[in-house]
């Protein structure tokens, strides 16, 4: 499996550790580009409901939900999740080693009080103890939490510098830069109250092997659970990444639970009051978030886009909450040239998507994203078709193209707004547009482009 090798230095293992007022929780990170010695500093006001959240979160960090036959020899290494200091909000995610699971913990202001250094995003190493120390915690004491440190990358004298070579699955990567694509298009499927949502929790199937796929039907104030498909149902498989919530749950003031209309994703979000824990998972435990190609749509579509992406990512600055028609307004342009460039943003590792706000979040991820993007072998085949000049315009049909393959030509169909319809390839008949669209439609997106602005690349 293709990986990237990042090297992270941290100036010591995150801990907790005792101090004069109580216990202080130091979470060390490879950098952050904050010039005081912390990324944020500061008091956490519900330091229990926190503790179990950010366990939770290196649950899912440390799991993997799915091990490939080829690869149960191997032990790999565990990401580290990532933090965000943004406008108003402190925000920790990660992918399960398998890149089918995502958690994020959202702090809002009335979480903490303390001292934000600067804005940015860095990764943060949650190693074995300070998982195990998380679970000490009690709610009456006070607990103080600190992000980064300077000293990682200058000093190496009297502090002890942790360094991990860990191979990133470039899955991985690819989950965080598509995730947001599914999120995106998720919608509230129900709401459950606190009790409910703990009697729904401890009623599932306790088997790990149980892969067949599951609906949930609403049901009064709550849900059950179905084997068969239903209109309106929501399907999940791989139950048992649920299992995750069951510690946060008494906690909890709601569970929200939202639903793909293609039944590809889901997400349940637990309002916490001051916090929210968001917990995705793939439509299939053996497919993660990455390489589905939910974004190669929007990629295509850059030369379009290129033009309000500078602006648009001047207007990021951090904010907690960036809503397309208010940046369209802002802006003076189309929401759906908006909406794609902050889809081409996300790919980037600019931003994230919030379900349970509706909204896009900036967040600049600690990794060259850059090579994901340029590794979008779907995208690079498109593109090599149209400059080979593969493609033929149907003169019998509207918005449809003939493109020669190696030994066979298909029949590519784009939609009345230039949208992937259909193809005639063994790939589309396999996957539809489930998994993003072929290269023979991405191909023909760029011709239609093309014709429309000849500049266009």
């Amino acid at each position: 499996m293709t990986a990237l090798s990042h090297t992270y230095q941290y100036s010591g293992p995150s801990e907790l550790v005792a101090e004069e007022r109580g216990q202080a929780l130091r979470l060390m990170t490879s950098g952050g580009g904050a010039p005081r010695p912390y990324f944020f500093e500061g008091r956490l006001l519900q330091p229990r409901l926190t503790a179990l959240s950010l366990r939770a979160l290196s649950r899912v960090v440390g799991t993997r939900f799915h091990v490939p036959p080829a690869m149960l020899h191997r032990i790999l290494l565990e990401a580290d999740p990532v933090v965000t200091c943004g406008r108003g909000m402190l925000r920790f995610e990660g992918f399960s080693g398998c890149a089918s699971t995502y958690a994020r913990v959202d702090l809002t202001p009335s979480a903490y009080e303390g001292d934000v250094a600067s804005f940015g995003t860095t990764n943060v190493d949650f190693n074995a103890p300070m998982r195990a120390a998380l679970a000490t915690v009690r709610a009456e004491e006070p607990l103080a939490l600190s992000v980064g440190h300077a000293e990682v990358a200058l000093q190496r004298g009297e502090a002890r510098v942790v360094e991990r070579k860990v191979p990133l699955p470039l899955r991985w990567l690819k989950g965080f830069a598509e995730v947001q694509a599914y999120l995106s298009r998720l919608t509230p499927f129900a709401e459950l109250p606190a009790t409910e949502a703990l009697r729904f929790l401890r009623g599932l199937p306790r088997t790990r092997t149980d892969k067949r796929p599951h609906y949930l039907v609403p049901q009064g104030r709550s849900v059950r659970l179905s084997s068969t498909a239903a209109t309106g149902a929501m399907r999940l498989t791989g139950l048992e990444r649920l299992r995750v919530l069951e510690d946060l749950v008494p906690f909890a003031k709601r569970l929200i639970l939202h639903a793909d209309p293609r039944g590809q994703a889901s997400a349940f979000v637990l309002d916490m009051g001051v916090l929210r824990f968001t917990l995705a998972l793939s439509g299939e435990v053996w497919r993660g978030f990455s390489g589905e190609g939910q974004t190669l749509s929007a990629l295509a579509q850059r030369p379009a886009v290129e033009q309000v992406l500078s602006t648009l990512r001047a207007e990021l600055r951090w904010e907690a909450v960036l809503e397309p028609r208010a940046l369209a307004s802002k802006l003076s342009a189309p929401e759906d040239l908006v909406w794609h460039g902050l889809q081409v943003l996300g790919v980037r590792g600019l931003v994230g998507f919030d379900s349970q706000t509706a909204a896009f979040f900036h967040r600049e991820l600690p990794f060259d994203l850059e090579q994901v993007e340029a590794l979008a072998p779907r995208l690079s085949d498109a593109r090599a078709l149209l400059e080979a000049g593969a493609l033929e315009p149907d003169a019998s049909t509207p918005n449809a193209w003939w493109v020669r393959g190696a030994d066979v030509t298909y029949h590519a169909l784009l939609d009345a707004d230039g949208e992937p319809l259909r193809c005639g390839c063994p790939w589309f008949s396999r996957h539809a547009l489930e998994r993003g669209p072929c290269k023979h439609l991405l191909a023909a997106q760029l011709h239609a482009q093309r014709a429309e602005d000849p500049d266009a690349s």
